[in-house]
């Protein structure tokens, strides 16, 4: 072998080996220690943040950056000016937010960062809106950790959104995306989005966060508590005796491991209850002494019991050791470990908020997308799984679609003519009622079609291995697309493009019944397999399954199975073997075909 084909052949090598490299998955990590001294007089707060970035990428970086939240709480931000021209703007959250030229400079929200040092090296650093851009002093190297040191000035705006101060039910502090966070950078580069008030992304970490705070008020939020006999409120062990320091303020010490953010709140009037979880859960409930329907709340806490049992069932087990319902924010909002929730609700409005967020410690604060790009798939699974379990665990119901509101919200949208693309990114909606019913909705549907062409028993077992091979990760939509293939057998990459990424629509009707002979035609333009129930003169019933061709396979079913349907050929026609009374398309309604009145024919 000559000179040149042994170079040639090297080449070729190396080559592959670095694009097989590349496409192996890798994330960024993050390890925080925060010292925070936080004044309850005039909501503001000094910092320390000693932040080791771990580059797990196969890139050198140049440049990071942080998100800086509360400086979307001042007049003029991008959050504001959207809010003033998006032309369906969330009625929950827009006087408030529309409100931000009015406000006060001691009551609107910022992050002033003082100083930032990178290995000990003040490195130059620039503001843009809620960004924080910072040029390296030296590259970050593939597999090389950096430390930055940053001192800061927050100032925690009145109750606008998310985070705030003094909220509509009394509560003080709101302490949620209020600290100098590090952005994410993945296979698509920096994820430095603007904060416009939809969705986040963050890197994977562990946190170390001490805060100082007026000795009257408790705490609740992410992590454990490391010093619970120094501050006692509820957290100490009552067979102990506690350490309390003198002066005017205590030391909240909490570690929080593998987790992608932290979020606090705090007041001078909160009780705390603790109660036991399945697998030895400590689950904390943090709520205002003088709520008026404490009967309420104390249901809404055993719901919590049975549903983090549930959710540890349907998806897989619950992974840290405590998990915090507190009252707290601007209506519900889900953090790592915690939530925060309004509690002037009716008990159902209480429990179903509840469950909502609980149900995101899976799809969201375990399995972290991207929501800024995919926030589908952390609404929509979210809301599948916690809309099963209000079927169940509240409603007791059975035989009846837990999701019918999700079918009919995608049906108002597709009758308005108001569609926009799954996969279009979370700030870019035209409309915000559309981002609303795509996140939460069509997301649900994505998966209850799943069962549909897949069978309701694959779906189970996707959704469980999904959430095992990709807890603590950042899966995309064709991570879960690839798990359910894995199950199912099937070939599925065509259900993903035509949900996700087209607003294509699906519609079957059946054309023409004569002679025991049934043709259906496909109006809408998206295809799917048809599952499709005859009924004789005889009074007896026939199902059948018509596989989609693209599939490659069919789902598990005791129908009868007809030969296949390809999505280029408009009508399909069969015969049965008897006389037809009706016949019926999809007798389950779980395909979402948005013209249901050419799904069912009666002969006459």
């Amino acid at each position: 072998m000559n000179k040149q084909i042994i170079t040639g052949f090297l080449c070729a090598f190396i080559i592959g080996l670095n694009a097989q490299t590349n496409s192996t998955y890798w994330q960024q990590h993050v390890d925080y220690t925060m010292d925070i001294d936080m004044n309850v007089e005039n909501y503001q707060y000094e910092g320390t943040q000693k932040l080791i970035y771990t580059n797990n990428s196969p890139d050198e970086l140049t440049h990071v950056y942080y998100h800086l939240y509360p400086n979307a709480f001042q007049p003029d931000s991008e959050m504001y000016q959207y809010y003033l021209n998006v032309p369906d703007p969330d009625r929950r959250f827009v006087k408030n937010v529309l409100n931000l030229p009015n406000l006060k400079p001691e009551e609107q929200g910022f992050i002033k960062v003082n100083s930032l040092k990178q290995d000990k090296k003040a490195v130059k650093f620039e503001v843009i809106g809620t960004i924080l851009k910072v040029t390296l002093n030296k590259p970050i190297q593939p597999n090389e950790s950096v430390r930055f040191d940053m001192d800061f000035l927050g100032q925690v705006p009145v109750q606008t959104r998310r985070s705030g101060r003094n909220n509509k039910e009394g509560v003080a502090l709101s302490m949620t995306q209020w600290y100098p966070k590090m952005a994410e950078y993945d296979i698509s580069g920096w994820q430095a989005n603007p904060y416009i008030n939809q969705e986040f992304h963050g890197v994977w970490g562990d946190f170390d966060v001490t805060i100082h705070i007026d000795k009257n008020y408790t705490i609740g939020g992410t992590g454990y508590l490391q010093n619970p006999q120094e501050v006692g409120h509820g957290y100490e062990d009552k067979t102990k005796p506690l350490k309390l320091p003198k002066g005017d303020k205590l030391r909240w010490h909490f570690k929080a491991p593998n987790v992608h953010d932290y979020t606090w709140a705090a007041d001078d009037n909160y009780a705390h209850d603790v109660l036991k979880g399945p697998n030895d859960v400590d689950l904390h409930f943090l709520y205002k002494k003088d709520i008026q329907n404490i009967d309420d709340w104390k249901l809404m806490e055993q719901a919590t019991v049975k549903s983090l049992e549930y959710f540890n069932e349907l998806v897989g087990d619950y992974p840290y050791k405590q998990y915090s319902v507190i009252q707290g924010g601007d209506g519900g909002m889900e953090y790592g470990m915690c939530t925060l929730i309004t509690a002037k609700r009716t008990l159902g409005s209480l429990i179903g908020v509840m469950q909502h967020e609980l149900a995101h410690s899976w799809f969201q604060f375990v399995i972290a997308t991207n929501e800024t790009k995919y926030s589908w798939m952390d609404e929509g699974f979210t809301t599948y799984i916690d809309s099963k379990a209000w079927s169940d665990l509240i409603l007791e119901t059975k035989n009846v679609n837990p999701h019918a509101g999700s079918y009919r919200s995608y049906f108002n949208v597709v009758n308005q003519k108001r569609q926009e693309a799954l996969a279009k990114h979370a700030d870019r909606y035209i409309s915000q009622r559309t981002w609303s019913s795509n996140a939460y909705q069509k997301g649900c549907l994505f998966l209850t079609q799943l069962a549909y062409i897949m069978g309701q028993e694959n779906l189970d077992k996707t959704v469980k291995k999904y959430y095992q091979d990709f807890k603590f990760k950042h899966p995309t939509p064709n991570d879960i697309m690839r798990t359910a293939e894995k199950v199912s057998g099937l070939q599925l990459d065509w259900y993903l493009n035509e949900w996700a990424q087209t607003t294509h629509t699906i519609d079957y009707g059946i054309k023409v019944i004569a002679n025991k002979s049934i043709t259906l035609e496909r109006i809408g333009e998206m295809p799917m397999p048809i599952d499709l129930t005859v009924t004789y003169t005889d009074g007896t019933t026939e199902d059948f399954y018509i596989p989609l061709r693209m599939m490659l396979g069919s789902k598990p079913t005791t129908a009868t199975k007809l030969e296949n349907w390809a999505w280029t050929h408009p009508t399909y026609t069969f015969k049965v073997s008897k006389d037809i009374k009706s016949v019926e398309i999809d007798s389950s309604q779980i395909m979402a075909d948005v013209e249901r009145k050419n799904n069912f024919i009666e002969v006459e």
